[in-house]
């Protein structure tokens, strides 16, 4: 039998150089793309007003040079030679198999887009953030509808751009940036049987006829004790504030920029201390998995910043992590256990002689309610169905934007029951449509049936866990995850690592257990 014969070093170094060019490439990208990430950061914190125009102006020029460089000739030439060589690619589970495989989709997909088109869609959804901020601020809705109907129509154009798959539909196309494979019928064929089950559960409570006393969270509190509150709260779950700041915004907000820099933001009013306190808990969700991605590296192993192992695999499993920290640890039993001292303490007597049952009961309450953000558990994804329902519509023409608000104001009167006094607290609530996240809102839904999911996993690997975060233990919580989920980047798709994590298949019935456990504790139902 033949020696086998060996690849000369010189080929094997070739191959070598490729995909670290190819890798070298789209992390330099990526650095300037965070640059855009930081102006936008800056544009909802403290940057001062009469700077909007000029802000836009940077960011659509950002914004096309970041194009320009990730759909550069040399990017598909690198991955043409990456994916021939069976070296790289020939275990499709490696970490370099899946690198390769992301970068291909994000090469693809961003080729398909005019730069002109990506530089029109920033400067517009820069310039129509300002003007929502002002339309909210003075419930103008006629004033922020033009800007709203362009960024539609861009939107539009986008979806267009990346095309529709035989027998889906444009909204798929925008949908598949934030979740990778989904599509519009598969969140419909969810959402449908979803809302059933959540309207019996709401009809049953209501039925109860049982009135929680929320007194314990109407307190008014200094913004400056709540804001140093959530920092403790912070340090608590283990968010690194060396590696990441807490500041205020009109819509909260986290922004994993780069390694090392992890923002946060939340906002504050006076009373009801609990929407700023789980606004800071969702959004620090969000933070530690930025902070937990590997995108430092360790030793003589280098980090992937910049490149898909560096980065979250879907907006879906990334609010799994908010909606886990802000929901199944900050509205339990044992978590209230440890704060409401602590909290007493830092409100400066404000909570003296509240029970940790009483606290339990009111921030655990099933109450339609107008604001998402506020929403509580019960409720929440009612908000989220409403907004996937009306964005298909608006993308697809079916809703004119002049007609949003009165189309609005009927789902909330449908779907929850309660009557939308202006379009402050309507239409005009949420960012999102400002600057294009379009596809975007299904995510919070899909987040909520991961994280109960992964959280039935976690009480079975952490037995004690609730013991532990009644002493405000949160170390091994942090660990797990870091563990099961943000250590993996995009090596794995989103259903690929629910089922690699809990075993099965995404399904809503877990969901529905922890809602149905939270309201029996609460209502007796």
């Amino acid at each position: 039998m033949p020696a086998a014969t060996k690849e000369p070093k010189a080929a094997k170094s070739a191959k070598a150089d490729a995909y670290t060019e190819l890798c070298d490439l789209v992390r330099k990208g990526s650095v300037l793309g965070s640059v855009n990430a930081l102006l936008n950061w800056d544009q909802e914190t403290y940057m001062p007003a009469a700077g909007a125009a000029h802000r836009a102006e940077q960011q659509s020029m950002l914004a096309e040079l970041v194009h320009e460089r990730m759909t550069s000739k040399r990017i598909g030439e690198l991955l043409k030679a990456c994916e021939a060589d069976q070296s790289l690619v020939g275990k499709e589970s490696s970490e370099t198999a899946r690198n390769i495989r992301e970068m291909r989709r994000d090469y693809d997909l961003a080729t398909k887009l005019p730069g002109s088109l990506v530089a029109e869609l920033a400067k517009v959804g820069s310039q129509a953030q300002e003007v929502w901020k002002h339309a909210r601020a003075n419930d103008d809705f006629k004033s922020f509808a033009p800007w709203l109907d362009r960024m539609m129509s861009l939107s539009r154009q986008k979806a267009e751009c990346y095309g529709v798959k035989a027998g889906g539909e444009l909204y798929d196309a925008l949908l598949d940036e934030y979740e990778p494979g989904m599509t519009a019928r598969e969140v419909e064929s969810i959402f449908t049987p979803l809302r059933e089950r959540l309207t019996d559960l709401i009809g049953r409570v209501a039925k109860s006829g049982k009135k929680i006393d929320t007194s314990c969270i109407e307190v008014k509190v200094d913004p400056k004790l709540q804001h140093e509150f959530g920092l403790q709260i912070l340090k608590a779950i283990h968010f690194d504030l060396d590696a990441g700041r807490l500041d205020v915004t009109t819509h909260p907000f986290c922004s994993g920029m780069a390694p090392g820099d992890t923002r946060l933001t939340t906002r504050y009013r006076g009373e009801k201390f609990t929407d700023a306190l789980y606004g800071t808990m969702h959004e620090a969700g969000h933070g530690l998995y930025e902070q937990g991605l590997p995108k430092l590296g360790s030793g003589k192993k280098p980090g992937h910043f910049g490149t898909p192992l560096g980065d979250s695999i879907s907006l879906g499993i990334h609010e799994s992590q908010s909606r886990m920290w802000e929901n199944f640890v900050g509205r339990s039993k044992p978590f209230w256990k440890w704060a409401l001292p602590r909290a007493n303490k830092a409100f400066e007597g404000a909570l003296k002689g509240v029970t940790v049952n009483e606290m339990f009961a009111a921030v655990n309450t099933t109450s339609p309610s107008l604001i998402r953000v506020e929403a509580d558990e019960g409720t929440y994804n009612m908000h989220v169905m409403i907004r996937f329902e009306l964005e298909r519509a608006l993308l697809h023409g079916d809703l004119a934007v002049k007609d949003l608000p009165a189309a609005w104001n009927e789902k909330y009167k449908s779907y929850l029951g309660v009557k939308v006094p202006d379009d402050r607290r309507g239409c005009l609530q949420d960012v999102h449509w400002s600057f294009g996240l379009i596809g975007y809102f299904p995510t919070y839904t899909l987040g909520n049936l991961y994280s109960a999911q992964f959280w039935e996993t976690i009480l079975t690997e952490i037995p004690d866990l609730e013991d532990q975060m009644a002493k405000g233990e949160i170390g091994q919580l942090r660990e797990w995850l870091r563990d099961k989920i943000h250590k993996h980047g995009k090596r794995y798709r989103a259903a690929e690592l629910c089922k690699k994590v809990t075993g099965k298949p995404l399904s809503a019935d877990p969901l529905l257990r922890h809602l149905s456990s939270r309201a029996g504790a609460v209502y007796g139902v």
